[in-house]
């Protein structure tokens, strides 16, 4: 029924997190419709990026620039170093506006059931990095996934003989939460991770 064009770029959206077939359909739609508002900046955008984002080589985020902004920003602090899942956690710390340390990325978590192991991950150069002796602690950002928590426990174990601190993201009742409404394992976690007033 739709022309081969059509169909490819409906199915190569389908393959966006995210976007089912359906969703793709009504996006294509809105491409089409509005060619020169929407598709022609987004085909721009698309091949500037695929173009010039490259991945940083000290801490595995993306931008323009090898090494990246953050690791190149001098008024971040190099004694801290946020280990996360992905870029997309980096993003989001950044929205936060709330760490002025660097970053580094494993891309992704360990995980026996997909096949992940420690060498498919940027564990061996987290490692290196926390040796260095300007860096005095390492926070575990990592989701709290049971992938993400053995991830967390093997790199823990990894950094014993570096001489650093190792921290983890607090868990419990998100700010603004209300009690009646959140799962029995965040509140169980809440009340194990309590502190003084």
């Amino acid at each position: 029924m739709l022309g081969p064009e059509i169909e490819r770029l409906i199915q190569l959206l389908a393959r966006l997190p995210g976007l089912g077939p359906r969703s793709a359909r009504r996006a294509a739609l809105q491409l089409l419709k509005r060619k020169e508002a929407l598709m022609q900046p987004l085909a721009e955008a698309l091949s500037v990026a695929a173009e010039r984002v490259v991945t940083c080589s000290v801490c595995g985020s993306f931008d323009t620039s090898d090494p990246c902004g953050v690791c190149r920003d001098d008024r971040r602090d190099p004694s801290i170093l946020c280990v996360v899942e992905e870029v997309a956690d980096v993003w989001a710390l950044e929205r936060a506006s709330g760490f002025k340390g660097r970053y580094h990325v494993l891309g992704g978590t360990l995980s026996a059931l997909d096949g992940v192991g420690p060498e498919d991950l940027n564990i061996a150069a987290l490692v290196t990095r926390a040796s260095d002796p300007k860096v005095t602690e390492v926070i575990l950002a990592m989701d709290a996934t049971v992938d993400g928590q053995t991830t967390a426990h093997y790199i823990t174990d990894r950094l014993a003989e570096a001489n650093v601190s190792v921290s983890r993201l607090a868990h419990g009742v998100p700010v603004g939460g209300e009690l009646d409404y959140l799962d029995d394992g965040t509140l169980t976690t809440a009340l194990k991770a309590r502190r003084p007033v």
